[in-house]
């Protein structure tokens, strides 16, 4: 009998792999997941084919993804190459009229294509649309109340928007369907207006609107971490307050894990705030029992 080869274990291994995936095949058959695409996987082309080719095996596998995206350092050179200075108030970016103008521009048009491009090159059928199609996002002007020399001041960011009705009708008509929705965070006002909306504040808002079964926010970190520094895979919601009241989860992070509570309110199963720099995080996540992040239910 021929010695197994390290070409032959290999093989073997991916085989094993294969086989202990089908609990979790069945677990998520017919699933919706919004996942918050950002940080590292926009970070280069090898990051968005292997982020664009695992999202084609998870629909292959008849799971149903939707993709919101972020992009603010695209933002960031494009406005810098325009001039148009950005001031930012608690991690959001005050946009006036001529900002709004850039970010819808560079959103929309340029990040929201370059990822649909990325999906079907991978032989996926992807669309591209933002919270304005379909009245998908309405949004009301998101007003900010800071301290600034132990006072309380209210302020006005311009055209940043806080969604306050969602109408998932059109992302619903892709359930089911070969086509995979990506969904650049602008939102519209009643009166005509565009609004920027933060990309994990709008994933937050389309899952809780879909009931989707899972939010994935992709971050460039490792997930929520304890006083010690060490990653919580798990967590309640309680948790997550009481984490933030003793000051343990700070900075950034308030932000997502804000969302994560938010989404999971309006009836998300559960939010994985997972490492995107991890490779193949999405699926390790999904499809095996290692995880890659911190999840946190109700």
């Amino acid at each position: 009998m021929n010695k197994p080869t390290a070409h032959t274990r290999d093989w073997i291994a991916t085989a094993r792999t294969l086989s202990e995936a089908l609990p979790y095949l069945q677990r998520y058959d017919g699933a919706t997941i919004v996942i918050k695409l950002g940080g590292h996987a926009m970070g280069s082309d090898e990051a968005m084919e292997e982020f664009a080719r695992d999202i084609v095996l998870m629909k292959q596998c008849n799971v149903n993804p939707v993709i919101v995206h972020g992009g603010g350092p695209m933002i960031n050179d494009m406005l810098k190459r325009l001039d148009i200075k950005s001031e930012f108030v608690d991690g959001k970016r005050v946009s006036d009229a001529a900002t709004v103008e850039v970010v819808e521009m560079v959103l929309a048009g340029k990040i929201n294509k370059q990822i649909v491009q990325a999906i079907n090159a991978q032989g996926g059928k992807a669309v591209g649309l933002s919270g304005k199609d379909a009245n998908l996002m309405i949004c009301e002007r998101d007003i900010k109340v800071v301290e600034r020399d132990g006072q309380s001041v209210t302020v006005d960011l311009g055209f940043v928007g806080k969604p306050v009705e969602m109408n998932p009708d059109i992302l619903r008509s892709f359930l089911g369907s070969d086509f995979i929705p990506v969904v650049a965070p602008i939102g519209a006002g009643r009166g005509g207006e565009t609004f920027n909306v933060n990309g994990d504040t709008a994933a937050g808002a389309i899952a809780g609107a879909m009931r989707a079964d899972r939010l994935l926010l992709l971050t460039d970190v490792a997930g929520v971490k304890d006083a010690d520094g060490t990653v919580l895979t798990a967590l309640s919601a309680g948790r997550v307050r009481e984490l933030t009241a003793s000051g343990v989860i700070a900075g950034g992070m308030i932000p997502k894990t804000q969302t994560a509570l938010d989404a999971i309110a309006g009836g998300v199963g559960a939010v994985v705030i997972l490492d995107g720099r991890a490779p193949h995080a999405v699926l390790l996540e999904l499809f095996t029992a290692h995880g890659a992040g911190s999840l946190i239910r109700g």
